[in-house]
């Protein structure tokens, strides 16, 4: 493909499903969770069986308006119930209730931050929203060799819809706009964000146009796509394709197209001939939701320090670095872990230095465990360890063991390091003992170390260091070594 020509742009909207965290699911009681065996979490609402009504879950609309308030779109007082009719096997009413003409809001905007084309500066744009509503999920289809067998447990658990203007120019900012989304919507509590379980899952319609044509191209849309690095893939090359075809004389067809991750290429599922006509009308079983402003103020004051706002704190109230700040606040686990942790720390140790260790130290040895477990020890018990290596009771690489350790077991420092005699060696007159007995080894070397060959400094260093078992002091060996060459020269 040869698809990156200069003269055309990209006209990108995207359509987000993300699953809310509710106990229930929309319109009845049965649980919302995940991984429960086929067929178990079902009743004859989200059956569908004769003579049933739905109830509004009023939980997941106020999680929906949380949602639509972070990102700045308004809320609708007055909203309406759809459904939205076709068939397919995973669909037992052969309608989805959903929203159309009447959302609960509509009209916002996510300003995102992306990279330059010479991926130098960072950049700020903003993408409209244009609608953010409540719809019900369908089941889910499994697929068994050559048999495929229908998960009712799915059906009913209640998403928001979020569909943006095609104001995204570019597979990255697709990508930005995405990771913000999610991570916001993760923040507050209204979604796990969990793409390989399908509860944040994203439809793209990609386009492409001549520069400076006012009208956009025939676009295709991208179907269900489960991870951020898939999505900005298919729609490289969704973007190379449609340039492609133009250059070569063809015509872009407005098609439903699925991405195949193997072969890094889009299929085409269905044409516009085979689109939907999903007959909306207005949901006869559910009144009008209207919402007070009482209610609505409610969910304003239940929002909490949102991404952004957290980093841009981080930067100017604890003057950490950029980087910093985003690899801090990107979990929302490790973000509060962080402020538990300067809490506990109460101004004893510069906030630098404990970011330092979540960083580099908690988060390295985080990737190595399997469990994924986020907040595996209790911040007063990190914050005992950080301090033992900044007062000099252990060194730093011993400090790492001991983190590992209390990963591994959950005892706390202390016991750790009594438990294997891991102290640091730091009183004068035993590492005065010890450097004695390393140039009593290592005579002809001192010679040479006394006499101006300062490179074997580092050995006699590394010598101390093996006698006690990388115990000693790093910074009173030195003092103490260099103290004895300037009596012996």
């Amino acid at each position: 493909m040869h698809g990156n020509n200069d003269s055309f742009e990209a006209v990108i909207g995207l359509e987000v499903h993300s699953q809310l965290l509710t106990k229930t699911k929309m319109f009845c009681s049965c649980p919302n969770i995940f991984g429960m065996e086929p067929n178990t979490a079902v009743c004859p609402v989200c059956l569908a069986l004769p003579g049933v009504l739905p109830v509004i879950n009023i939980e997941a609309v106020r999680l929906a308006v949380k949602a639509a308030l972070a990102l700045n779109i308004n809320i609708n007082k007055k909203s309406l119930f759809a459904r939205k009719n076709y068939f397919y096997p995973d669909l037992p009413k052969g309608y989805q209730i959903s929203q159309y003409l009447d959302p609960v809001s509509s009209n916002g905007y996510l300003d995102i931050e992306t990279e330059d084309a010479s991926k130098k500066n960072k950049i700020n744009k903003r993408i409209r929203i244009n609608r953010l509503h409540i719809e019900e999920d369908a089941g889910k289809l499994i697929h068994i060799g050559n048999r495929s067998y229908v998960d009712l447990n799915r059906a009913g658990t209640p998403l928001v819809e979020i569909v943006s203007e095609p104001d995204i120019g570019s597979a990255a900012e697709a990508s930005a706009y995405l990771k913000s989304l999610r991570e916001i919507l993760v923040y507050l509590g209204v979604s796990d964000g969990n793409m390989e379980e399908g509860s944040f899952r994203c439809d793209a319609n990609v386009s492409v146009k001549r520069k400076g044509d006012a009208e956009l191209g025939t676009r295709a849309e991208i179907k269900n796509v489960n991870s951020f690095k898939f999505v900005e893939k298919a729609i490289e090359y969704e973007i190379e394709r449609q340039i492609d075809l133009i250059l070569n004389g063809g015509k872009v067809i407005q098609e439903t197209r699925l991405y195949d991750s193997k072969e890094n290429i889009t299929r085409s599922m269905r044409g516009k001939e085979e689109a939907h006509d999903y007959r909306y009308f207005e949901e006869p079983d559910l009144p009008p939701l209207i919402l007070s402003e009482e209610f609505i103020n409610e969910v304003k004051k239940s929002i909490t320090e949102l991404p952004a706002e957290k980093r841009r704190r981080y930067v100017s109230e604890y003057k950490l670095t950029e980087y910093d700040a985003e690899v801090l606040t990107q979990d929302k686990d490790i973000a509060d872990y962080f402020e538990d942790l300067i809490k506990e720390n109460s101004g004893r140790i510069e906030i630098k230095k404990l970011a330092n260790w979540v960083i580099n130290e908690l988060l390295s040895e985080l990737k190595l465990k399997e469990s994924g477990e986020r907040r595996p020890v209790d911040a007063q018990n990190f914050l005992e360890l950080i301090t033992a290596v900044e007062s000099g009771s252990i060194n730093r690489n011993t400090g790492k063991i001991v983190l590992a350790e209390m990963l591994s077991s959950g005892k706390s420092a202390s016991e750790i390091v009594k438990e294997k005699n891991l102290a640091q060696v730091s009183d004068d007159k035993g590492l005065e003992d010890i450097v004695k007995q390393v140039v009593a080894e290592n005579q002809k070397e001192f010679t040479d170390l006394a006499g101006g060959k300062d490179k074997l400094f580092g050995f006699f260093v590394g010598e101390i260091m093996k006698k006690t078992k990388g115990k000693a002091n790093p910074k009173k060996a030195n003092e103490i070594l260099r103290k004895y060459i300037d009596e012996n020269k």
